[in-house]
This record gives C-alpha cells, sequence and structure tokens, in this order.
C-alpha cells in the first residue's frame, strides 16, 4: 500500500529542521514506544547525519513493556559506535523525565556543560508522536499544544528550560511518499488522519496483528465467549458486542472499527506495541 500525505507545512517544517540543524547540540528524536520503527523517519535520519541523537520512546505507558526493553536493547546495540541515546518516556513520572533527559542531553553535548553554554536541542518526530507532550512535561507545564489527532503544531516553537536548556519544537513531519505495511501501522497508531486512508482497511489490519500477537487482551476486553478467526468477524463480534447494528440487524462495520481503533489508541484495550525488534546478529549466528 502507498500513501502521499505531505501537507504544505511539512515541507516547510522540513526545511526549517535542515536551516536549524548546524546550530544545535542534541537532536531530541520522539519515537512512538508502540511503533518504533514505523514512527523512525528517514527524512530525519538523513538531515541529522552525525549530529548527536537522543532517542525518546514516547507514549511507553501505552507499549507493551517487555518489547520496550527489547527496542531499547536493540536500539543500543545498533547506534552503540554513534552519538545515539535511547530512553523510554513514562509521563506519569515527570520530574525523572526531566532530570533524565537533561542528563543524556548533557553526557551527547559534553562540551556545553559549563554554566555559561547551555545545551540547545531540537525537538524533532512524526505527526501525533509526542513531541509537544514531551515539551510541556521538560518546562513542567503546558506550552505546546497538544492533541489527539496528527498535525497539531504548525511552526516551530522555541522554549527554555529552568535549568537553561533551549528547546526548539518543531511540527511532525513524515516522508512523500510511504509504503508497505509500515503505512498501516502508522496509521493505526494514529500518525495519519483518519481521512488519508480506508479506515476499515486500517482497522482490519490491526485486528489480525491483535488476534496473532494480543488475542487474550483482545477476548478480556471485549468480553468475547471465542476468538472469531477472521480479523472481518473479529469486527462483526465487536460490532455486535457494542451494539454498532443497521437496519435488519447487520453490523455497522465503520462504528465497530472505529470500537478497535479508539480502543487501541487510547489504551483501554491494554499495553500493546506493533512492532518488535529484529533479531541481534548474535542470536541469528546461534540459530
Amino acid at each position: 500500500m502507498t500513501t502521499h500525505w505531505y501537507p504544505g507545512h511539512m515541507n516547510k517544517a522540513r526545511r526549517a529542521i535542515a536551516e536549524s540543524m548546524s546550530s544545535i547540540d542534541v537532536l531530541i528524536e520522539v519515537l512512538d514506544a508502540r511503533m518504533p520503527a514505523a514512527s523512525c523517519n528517514p527524512v530525519i535520519t538523513e538531515l541529522r547525519r552525525d549530529k548527536p541523537c537522543l532517542k525518546i520512546l514516547s507514549k511507553s505507558d501505552l507499549a507493551d513493556p517487555t518489547v520496550t526493553s527489547d527496542w531499547i536493547r536493540h536500539i543500543e546495540a545498533e547506534h552503540a559506535a554513534s552519538k545515539v541515546l535511547v530512553m523510554a518516556l513514562t509521563a506519569t513520572r515527570p520530574s525523572e523525565a526531566r532530570s533524565r533527559v537533561a542528563e543524556l542531553c548533557r553526557q551527547l553535548a559534553p562540551h556545553r556543560v559549563q554554566p555559561s553554554k547551555n545545551v540547545r536541542a531540537m525537538v524533532v518526530g512524526i505527526p501525533n508522536v509526542g513531541k509537544s507532550t514531551l515539551i510541556n512535561v521538560l518546562m513542567d507545564r503546558k506550552v505546546a499544544k497538544t492533541g489527539d489527532a496528527p498535525a497539531v503544531t504548525k511552526g516551530q516553537q522555541l522554549v527554555t528550560l529552568k535549568g537553561g536548556m533551549t528547546l526548539f519544537d518543531n511540527p511532525g513531519i513524515l516522508w512523500p511518499t510511504m509504503e508497505g505495511n509500515a503505512t498501516l501501522t502508522l496509521a493505526f497508531g494514529g500518525a495519519l488522519p483518519d481521512t488519508a486512508m480506508d479506515y476499515e482497511h486500517v482497522a482490519l489490519f490491526g485486528a489480525e496483528f491483535l488476534l496473532e500477537r494480543y488475542p487474550g487482551l483482545l477476548r478480556a476486553h471485549f468480553k468475547l465467549d471465542a476468538l472469531p478467526s477472521s480479523p472481518t468477524e473479529l469486527l462483526e463480534a465487536i460490532g455486535r458486542k457494542r451494539g454498532c447494528l443497521i437496519r435488519g440487524g447487520k453490523v455497522d462495520t465503520h462504528k465497530a472499527a472505529d470500537a478497535l481503533v479508539h480502543d487501541f489508541r487510547s489504551g483501554a484495550l491494554g499495553r500493546i506495541t506493533l512492532e518488535t525488534p529484529p533479531p541481534s546478529v548474535s542470536k541469528r549466528d546461534s540459530d
């Protein structure tokens, strides 16, 4: 599947990021802990080059904690020879997040630790990944707009933390052409507008994944006596349980799809991660 969703403000944001890259010390790339690979923008990777980078797995409260730990180990191993650090952001412990981010940024920019030289960092990521939430956590007050839909932030914002660190917050950017299952993963996770793709197709993709990887959570949350064998049958079962019916007793599949997608995105379905890291080289060699 190929998707083209690249509003004009994203191209403007890409240029702003490129122009600011030389003047910052650390790039803070925010990834969605539920889909770390799909939410890693190749455009940002290209613009970053060898700039020190702190990768933050946001929304870790919604992700499978075991898989999040696997992703942290994978990213650390993948970037062992470069100036890249990684952490999971837990919004329920904001003071810990603030101190940890500041500590890791200082490690990545040791030449800026003097009182007269504050670390300059830029926050980047795809839409609806949690960049503005991170800014608000670090500032300990709401200074950046947040929302459940992508493309809330439209222009670059500059804030200064109490400790002196300067942060640039940018609108979320994607890449012009997205292909394959990563597109469906982004759509199911909420990084793309629901109007950008066929909504029920996205829900069926999520249903197939959840049936395979998290059947127990599905059965418990929707109070199903037995799990259906196919994604289509799962939407039918969810629709009947939730009373999503139309004339003749048929299931309104759009409403059933909305119930599944909403309950996943909100975390009501449980802590779920849509991707697992690839096996390490050492593991592959031992198999």
